[in-house]
This record gives C-alpha cells, structure tokens and sequence, in this order.
C-alpha cells in the first residue's frame, strides 16, 4: 500500500498519537486505528506516515508563517509530494485544517523530532523539503526563514547544519558549493573529500527509506543527493582536484 492509503485510507490515525494524531482524526473520523500492537515494519510504517503528516503540516504552518503562498510554492508542494490525483482533495483537506489550527508549529515539530531523534539525516530530509518550498519562489522570505530556523532548532541542529541543509539550491550550481558541502573555502581537500563522502553515505535514499523515509519521496531525496553531487564536482573544478 502506498503510503497516501495507509494516510487516507485508515491505516493511520490516532496510531500516532500526540498533536499529529489529533490533527488526522479532526479531519475525518474514518481515521483508525490499525497500527497499535503491530510488528516492526508496522512501527516502520507508522514512522514513513509521522514523516508524511509532519511535512504537510509543517508546511501549512510555514505557509501561515509566510502569509501567502505563491503559485510557485504551490508547484513545489506538489513536485515534493508527488501526490495522485484521487488523493489531492483529501490532502488539501489536511492542508488547510492544519492552517486552520490554532496550535503553533512547534508541538508538531517536537512530536516529529522524537519520533526521529535517532535518525537526525531523515529530519534534515525534511528541513530541506520545507526550504525547497520556501525557496520555489526565488527567495526565503524573512519570515520563512524566522520559521525554519524555529524547526531547525527543534530538530537539535546547529546553525552550520542549519546552514548547510538550506544552502542546497533548487537546480543548477549552489553559489556557495562550500555551504552546500559544509566546509570552509580554507578547509584542505582531504578534509572536504570527507565531508563530501560522509554526506554521501548518509545521504543515499535507500538508507534514508531504511531509517523511515516513504518511499515516495525518493525522488526528492536524489535530487538533494545530486545537488550534494553538484556542489562537490564544482569545488573539484575550482581546485583542480580528480
């Protein structure tokens, strides 16, 4: 099953628990139970929804934060969800009870944060989905990024890894490929090669997907390897390096 049918189709719900479990049974009762007592790729599933429920909300939130959404950031939720066309009303319908709601966005990021507390490169995942909206238009705007700083430090990162997750750029080369990496220009290139191939290994979707990435947001997580990828092979040009 997909993870918009365990979502949409009552495989979630008050499973979850706290604020997030709340949020999914206040916008329609059909959510149930049918997690509690499973086994451990049930537990697995249950992280992959957390994952997906969290994004959506936090998003709204940031959207809230922004007080506009654009047609581009639009765009950009739509490309990081890749959600079918059957399921975008009922996820819309998440959406806007999540801009709706009352609470603020740190009750949710806190809830997403223990769930991941040992899986820190899935919520960096998730950081860089929310930059990747917040950027669709160009820019981050000041309160956007008064909100991802907020998250971040939720999440327990520093500012260089605050820094280094939301440098990496939408497309094309990053202005700053040292940031991208999270070195210095001074850095020797031992030290650089390092940190490019320990970004690398955490970064591989298939060991973000083993630590509780859905599926479905491989593409996302390739693309943000690939500008990783990107930012390396331009400092490599920059020094000469093979």
């Amino acid at each position: 099953m997909s993870i918009w049918g365990k979502i949409l189709g009552g495989a979630a719900g008050f499973a979850m628990g706290g604020p997030l479990g709340a949020l999914i049974g206040a916008v329609g009762g059909h959510f149930v139970d049918k997690m509690a007592g499973e086994s451990e790729g049930g537990r697995d599933a249950q992280k992959s929804v957390g994952f997906t429920i969290a994004l959506i909300v936090l998003g709204a939130k940031m959207a809230k934060a922004d007080g506009r959404v654009t047609p581009d950031e639009i765009s950009a939720f739509k490309e990081v969800f890749k959600i079918p066309p059957e399921e975008m009303k009922n996820v819309a319908r998440i959406f806007d009870q999540a801009r709706r709601d009352s609470s603020g966005y740190e009750v949710y990021a806190r809830q997403v944060a223990g769930m991941f507390r040992n899986n820190p490169t899935v919520l960096e995942e998730l950081l860089w989905c929310l930059a990747y909206i917040a950027k669709a238009d160009g820019t981050i705007h000041p309160g956007e990024m008064q909100y991802l700083r907020g998250v971040s430090a939720i999440f327990g990162f520093d500012q260089a890894t605050f820094e280094r997750v939301t440098a990496i750029p939408l497309s094309g080369d990053p202005e700053d490929p040292y940031a991208v990496i999270g070195v210095k220009k001074e850095d020797s290139d031992e030290a650089i090669k390092a940190a490019h191939r320990k970004l690398v290994v955490e970064n591989h979707p298939d060991k973000l997907v083993a630590q509780g990435l859905p599926e479905e947001f491989i593409e996302v997580a390739n693309k943000k390897l690939a500008a990783i990828n990107a930012a390396y092979d331009k400092i490599k040009r920059e020094r000469g390096l093979s």
